[in-house]
């Protein structure tokens, strides 16, 4: 899906900064895309942007009103809709990364169909998909991966789409995930892709390009997750990887959501993704690790970044404090 830009962020009467995090990874990662926020009484997030309505937005030239908010159940709250409405009635086109759909509610659906605007449901694909090929095709690609779920793969390909347009290569971002896509403007939530769908989707997602072309693609999931391995294989193999880079959260105890698995080593992930990945580019391998030390101290993580990389014998970064330069140089 494409959605048009600049964004109005309504964030509604969110708690609390945690619960618009989808609006603050928009506004972080395209500041230039946002007018301002749009926030209701009882409001408790702020993102440093302007307040302002629907109205006052439409003069600022926003084009869609954007659901930055990530409640609980991922539903529209209510007196939400009316406000909506209106927006739609001013011209505005609405998308969502909620569970809720917006084509779900019909004041919402009516006044789309009157206006004639878009509705665009982040986590539903607009379009159906072939069944992958692993036909080679040219271009660069860069997968992340991960140990387990929420662990930076989505914060690493943004940040190294970024260093590496710094430094004049061709590389954009290829959003998975519902927040991905608010913040590419375009791509494809594969976690509600029927299965066999998945690989042909990734391969949809990162085309045939020019040879010295980056796809920077975010990944999903983890190999040895139970719950969501399967999501992972099929971009595994669609992303025909030339490039890994294994994402990690050195604190956690045991997989996300799952006590009873323990998170695998670093080594043993890198080992099986390489493995995986070859069925469709035997050439691909791991370039570096990214780990998010943000719930250690400074000399903690200092000591684990090059413990890590002399152990691994591959560059390791926390994006967010020490840049991903060292992977980008591995990015020829």
């Amino acid at each position: 899906m494409q959605i048009e830009r600049p964004y109005l962020l309504f964030l509604g009467d969110a708690r609390d900064q945690l619960a618009a995090k989808t609006a603050d990874g928009i506004r972080q990662w395209r500041p230039d895309w946002c007018v301002g926020q749009w926030r209701l009484a009882g409001c408790k997030a702020d993102l440093g942007l302007k307040d302002m309505d629907a109205r006052a937005a439409r003069d600022k030239g926003a084009k869609t009103v954007v659901i930055g908010v990530a409640n609980r159940g991922g539903v529209l709250g209510p007196s939400w809709i009316p406000l909506l409405v209106e927006a739609v009635a001013m011209g505005f086109d609405l998308a969502s990364g909620l569970h809720q759909s917006l084509k779900a509610v019909p004041e919402i659906a009516a006044a789309a169909r009157k206006h004639g605007r878009k509705l665009s449901d982040v986590r539903i694909p607009d379009r159906e998909f072939d069944v992958g090929s692993g036909a080679k095709r040219p271009g660069k690609r860069l997968l992340t991966v991960g140990t387990d779920c929420s662990v930076g793969k989505m914060y690493t390909s943004l940040a190294l789409e970024q260093e590496l347009r710094k430094r004049g290569k061709k590389a954009d971002f290829r959003a998975t995930g519902q927040t991905g896509i608010l913040i590419a403007g375009s791509g494809v939530s594969v976690d509600a892709v029927v299965a066999d769908f998945i690989s042909g989707a990734t391969e949809w997602l990162s085309p045939a390009n020019d040879p010295e072309h980056w796809d920077l693609i975010e990944g999903q999931g983890s190999l040895f997750h139970a719950s969501y391995a399967g999501v992972s294989l099929g971009l595994l193999h669609g992303a025909q990887a030339d490039a890994l880079v294994m994402c990690h959260e050195p604190t956690r105890k045991h997989m996300r959501g799952l006590p009873h698995y323990k998170l695998p080593s670093l080594k043993d992930c890198i080992q099986l993704n390489e493995q995986l990945a070859r069925l469709t580019n035997p050439a691909a391998k791991c370039v570096g690790v990214s780990i998010n030390t943000s719930h250690l101290g400074k000399a903690e993580a200092d000591r684990l970044l090059k413990e890590t990389a002399d152990q691994l014998g591959l560059p390791t970064v926390d994006p967010l404090k020490t840049g991903v330069g060292s992977i980008a140089d591995r990015l020829s």
